[in-house]
């Protein structure tokens, strides 16, 4: 009798709407409540202890690795009945037919995520890009980013995907960040908090879940947690003020879940070397009763290197379940995992009242995202309905608001059909944009610049590696050479498609005028075009502390048909 008391009281506990940070549609009412309460009682008490451990974890799904690989994550969705699947690379058709046959097989809907911040071409080659958080943390208007994960909701909804692995909130307070850098809005606290919550609103909005991440803060690390474990070595007082900050701030906004990074934190862990995400005293000590978070925890991938390197498969996801993780992600071990977490509840070590608080929250989260009524979704055309003129212009539009004018001391700005020289450098593309400036602009190659009349207008373009959000932003000795040949005598402006971290060691003194594009692809080279030509306005900011002169908030609005306003 006193468990089921304590079941009823949990229940009403973790599913009152005063619980808000537990996701759940907007709207819902007290009778929606009670049918999601009875489904999830039901369904719980239908489960045999091996099905309720199943739902603890997540695998992830290849199409590119060949049907021996996907006969083994058949296997263990049926003999494991796991929670969930990780879409992974690469055939967006493929997983969406698998997706169908896993649900279709499965006795509790799947969970499927995805790791999609910048979209699912994060994952789906065919499908469109959208803009990067460091691109995103530039603009100011920050119902665009709304916009822009809506359609990211839309584009999940096609493929049968119900969590976005996003966004990251991460304050990126290192630039040589190996793996958040783009990844983050910025290295300002409030900028990071208002774009991930714009971010999370719109996917939720949208019945697409969110979780934000890597807890308790993976912005000022130099090692990839890919590799190696990481090691934030600050104080509290640091650690509350900026890398715990937008968690604490976004946790009540009802942000379905949490992904817990693989980090040593000291200040945090006493134990030497315990990563967060397998640490008690992070998830159940500060996450759950000192934040008080109540919706999803999950880990950051189990088969990456801080971890895997260290712990056996299995072994981990019991130490990370012992921990308060509610969700095992990209589980390498299934189910050794789940003997091993069943070893602990026999031995008195993890309580069965521990599983049935996480296998409920698990439980409710599915109905409310309405995979109770999940129907298969069809694989025709998928790749023209995640790349179309839709995406196209949401997404010019986004770099078109993120372009940061940094100084334009001479006036250069808009071009408004005046014949420039154009100047491309770096490693990248560049005929998109030279092909948007028009007949205006002469191209000339580095070789070249004797050639061009003193006093002319010169464009030099940094045109940086798009292909991945990892690349190098570091500029060239000889670009530098060929930037501060032309300041002599020339009127330049230079632009760069790439990080504003690429402005870090260059002379900025003798250059008239300075913008930032924050990447280099065709969306943002057309986007940047249309701007210099004073077809749209330019008022983004700089979302990064550069250096001493280049501070995050600094920018000058542009106007294409008034004189300029700096502010």
């Amino acid at each position: 009798m006193k468990k089921l008391l304590y079941t009823s009281l949990f229940i009403a506990a973790l599913i009152s709407p005063r619980m808000n940070a537990q996701y759940q549609p907007k709207n819902t009412s007290k009778e929606d409540m009670k049918k999601a309460q009875q489904w999830v009682e039901k369904t719980y008490k239908n489960l045999s202890q091996d099905e309720k451990l199943g739902q603890l974890f997540i695998v992830a799904l290849y199409t590119n690795k060949g049907e021996d690989y996907i006969n083994q994550v058949r296997n263990i969705v049926a003999n494991d009945k796991i929670g969930g699947l990780i879409l992974m690379q690469d055939d967006a058709a493929r997983e969406i037919n698998l997706v169908n046959e896993f649900q279709q097989k499965s006795k509790i809907p799947l969970m499927i995520g995805m790791d999609a911040e910048w979209g699912l071409f994060q994952r789906i080659a065919t499908a469109h890009k959208f803009p990067w958080a460091m691109t995103l943390g530039a603009i100011q208007d920050k119902n665009l980013v709304y916009q822009m994960s809506a359609k990211i909701a839309e584009d999940c909804h096609r493929m049968g995907i119900n969590w976005d692995f996003a966004p990251v909130v991460d304050v990126n307070t290192n630039p040589n960040n190996p793996i958040i850098g783009n990844r983050s809005f910025g290295s300002e606290v409030d900028n990071v908090i208002s774009s991930a919550l714009s971010y999370s609103n719109g996917l939720q909005d949208n019945n697409i879940l969110a979780a934000i991440k890597h807890f308790p803060g993976h912005g000022d690390t130099s090692t990839d947690s890919h590799l190696d474990l990481p090691v934030v070595s600050h104080s509290i007082e640091r650690l509350n003020s900026t890398e715990l900050a937008p968690f604490k701030a976004l946790m009540d906004k009802g942000i379905g879940g949490v992904m817990v990074a693989h980090l040593y934190v000291p200040s945090l862990e006493s134990g030497k070397g315990i990563p967060a995400s397998v640490s008690k005293n992070i998830i159940t000590g500060l996450l759950k009763d000192k934040l008080g978070y109540k919706g999803l925890i999950i880990t950051d991938a189990l088969n990456m290197g801080a971890v895997a390197n260290k712990y056996k498969p299995g072994e981990l996801d019991a130490m990370a379940f012992k921990a308060g993780n509610d969700i095992m992600l990209f589980s390498q071990g299934v189910s050794e995992g789940k003997k091993l977490i069943q070893k602990a509840i026999d031995t008195n070590e993890i309580s069965q009242s521990r599983v049935e608080e996480s296998v409920k929250k698990i439980l409710l989260t599915k109905y409310f995202l309405g995979l109770t009524q999940y129907s298969p979704k069809n694989p025709e055309n998928i790749n023209a309905d995640l790349n179309n003129d839709s995406h196209k212009t949401l997404v010019q539009n986004l770099y078109s608001n993120a372009i940061t004018l940094l100084k334009d001391e001479k006036k250069l700005l808009p071009l408004s059909g005046k014949q420039v020289y154009y100047i491309p450098l770096e490693e990248a593309p560049y005929q998109t944009f030279a092909s948007r400036m028009g007949s205006n602009m002469m191209i000339k190659k580095a070789s070249e610049i004797n050639t061009i009349p003193a006093g002319s207008t010169v464009i030099v373009g940094f045109h940086k590696d798009n292909s991945t959000a990892y690349k190098p932003y570091k500029i060239s000795a000889e670009s530098k050479k060929v930037l501060a040949y032309l300041t002599k005598n020339q009127n330049v402006i230079l632009n760069v498609f790439g990080s504003a971290y690429a402005l870090k060691d260059i002379d900025l003194s003798k250059v008239s005028t300075v913008l930032v594009s924050y990447e280099n692809n065709d969306d943002s080279m057309n986007a940047t075009a249309d701007a210099l030509n004073g077809k749209t306005k330019i008022w983004g900011r700089l979302p990064v502390l550069v250096n001493d002169q280049l501070k995050p908030g600094m920018g000058i609005d542009l106007n294409p048909a008034s004189p300029m306003n700096t502010k």
